[in-house]
This record gives C-alpha cells, structure tokens and sequence, in this order.
C-alpha cells in the first residue's frame, strides 16, 4: 500500500516476554479506588479474555503493584472518570507499558467483585449518582491472604479439527473461577472447573520455541520432581539432557514416523508443553494440539501456562484442602 493521509498504516509494536496486567479502578471525580489488580498468566500477545489470570499478582512486587495504581490514578483524574475505569498494562523487565484504558467497565469487574468481596458496579454506579467513596464507607482490598483465578473455557472439543493453540485473536466462549491458599491450589480449583484433567504422573512431552528455552529446564526439572517421565523432540531433548535431565527422545511428525502424534494416539502421553512461532513451525505443530485434544489431554501452548499447571499438580500432590469459611477468615 503506498502510505498517505488517506491509506494511514499502523505498526504496532509486539513485547515478547511481557507480562500483561489488567486494572479496574472507581474514580468519584476526586478519589480513586482499586478495585483490583489482575497478573495474566499467559505472556502479552495472548487476548486478555483467553489468558487466565490472578489476583493478588502472584510474581508482581509491591514497588510495581504500587506503580501501576499510582499510574491509573493519575489517567482517571485526567480522563475526568465518573465510575469505573480499565487499564491494560504490559511489563517487561523494568518498563512498564500502557496497552489501552477503557474508561468503563470491563469483563473483569464481576471476577474482580468475587475475588475481593467488593460490589465493583454498585459503588461505581453510586459514584456516577454523586455519592463519593468516602460517603459510602469503603476501602481498597488489596492485601488479600488467598488467590483467584479466572479460567477461560473454551469450546474446541465442539469442534474437531480445529488448532487450539492461543494468540491475539479471542477464542474463549466463557470462563469460571478457582480460589485458594496458595495460587497453585486456586490454579488446581479453576482447571477442574473448566473440566480439564489434571494427571498426577506419568509421561511429559515437551517442545518449546528457541525463545522458550531457558525457562523450560526449571519447569522440566519440576516434572520429574513430581514423577512425570519426560519426552522431547530431537532438539529439546539434547537441551534436557545437557541440563542432566533423562529423557526420551521422539520425531517431530514432518521426521517420519513412528512420531510423537502415534505416542499421543496410542495413550502414552499425558501432559503436553508445545510453544511455537512462526508459520511454518505452527503449521507443522498442529497436529500435536488437535489430537491432544481429542484424546483429552492437558496440555499448554504458552510456557507461562505449563508453569502455572505445574503449580496446580504440585499442590493436588499434597492433598491440601481449604474450605470457603477460611479462606475468606470468616
């Protein structure tokens, strides 16, 4: 396209390894509320209505968490916000990005009011009916002793065939919520709502992009920590074993047969890690994902996501069980 005023192009700038935090807040007119900060469990680049996310942050320090409502604080005031206010940020390493601010209400602020116990809309809708925050008597309850999570459901098991794996696109047709003591318990809480089995052993395929790399050996080291025996493509494997990890090596399907996809079909696998990029690579890739799917196999397409399901299986290992009473310490 030859660019002009009329035929604009927009470059947009993508943040590999970032992660993504949504925040609502309640603004008066004069003082501001947070109602919630929500850490996104998958990286930037996956829609934020497909990435499950947390609250409290589970990584975030409290010099970020404080930055970021400092930030928002600052846009509802110049915004001049009456209500309710979303803002989208992405973090990488010490830089913070704004992605977007919404001054409205977002699809969180139902989870946000769960997970803290504060009727986000009703105060908000009192705020736009000139009653401030400080007439209704309530305060910020960030500093929670238990995590939330919300899960994004999706709805490929109607439709075989299909490539499950996450981008930018949305692809979630709803979402339910766990909550627990530690955020590996809240994370087990939400994938069994959303119906996803979680096995406790047994065998651990895993094939990660270049970028992924480095982030998989403590996760690897983790799976055989919790019994799980480990396989890997050509490239993968070499890596686990330079780390001192025993693992099995498998072709990729493009290799030849018998190939990975034959393990999975035959029942021998049951977790899959598979993070990839580019098109060619997703192409050749697609086969894993759909028949982990039709054999109902969990698996992660984001290794953010694989450490998170980690976390669950570590907790269902320990047979720890709260109930709602002390969690909220009622």
């Amino acid at each position: 396209v030859q660019v002009s005023k009329e035929a604009p192009v927009l470059l947009d700038r993508f943040l590999d390894h970032a992660i993504e935090v949504d925040v609502d807040i309640i603004c008066d007119g004069n003082d501001v509320m947070v109602g919630g900060i929500m850490e996104h469990i998958e990286q930037a680049g996956v829609h934020s209505g497909d990435s499950a996310c947390c609250i409290p942050p589970f990584t975030l320090s409290e010099a970020v968490q404080s930055e970021l409502a400092r930030q928002c604080r600052q846009m509802a005031k110049e915004l001049n916000v009456i209500g309710l206010m979303n803002t989208q940020f992405a973090i990488q390493g010490e830089n913070i990005y704004i992605l977007e601010v919404n001054p409205r209400a977002s699809r969180t602020v139902p989870f946000v009011s769960k997970a803290t116990g504060l009727p986000l809309a009703k105060i908000a809708a009192k705020c736009m009916a000139g009653i401030s925050l400080k007439d209704q008597g309530v305060t910020e309850r960030l500093n929670l002793n238990y995590y939330s999570i919300k899960e994004p459901v999706f709805p490929f098991v109607k439709f075989p065939g299909v490539d499950p794996i996450l981008g930018p696109e949305m692809r979630s047709t709803g979402e339910v919520m766990g909550i627990g003591k530690s955020f590996g318990s809240a994370v087990a809480a939400s994938r069994l709502a959303a119906n996803i089995h979680l096995p406790r052993s047994g065998k651990a395929f895993v094939s990660v992009r270049e970028a992924d790399k480095e982030k998989l050996i403590p996760i690897a080291k983790q799976l055989r920590s919790l019994n799980f025996a480990l396989v890997a493509t050509h490239g993968t494997c070499q890596l686990l074993r330079k780390a001192g990890l025993f693992c099995e090596s498998v072709n990729k399907v493009v290799e030849g047969r018998p190939h990975i996809v034959d393990k999975i079909k035959s029942k021998e696998i049951d977790f899959i890690i598979n993070t990839t990029e580019g098109a060619q690579a997703i192409a050749d890739s697609a086969s894993i994902r759909k028949e982990a799917l039709k054999q109902s196999i969990n698996y992660s397409t984001t290794i953010a996501g694989a450490a998170a399901t980690i976390a669950a299986y570590d907790y269902l290992n320990k047979h720890e069980l709260y109930s709602l009473k002390e969690l909220h310490d009622i």
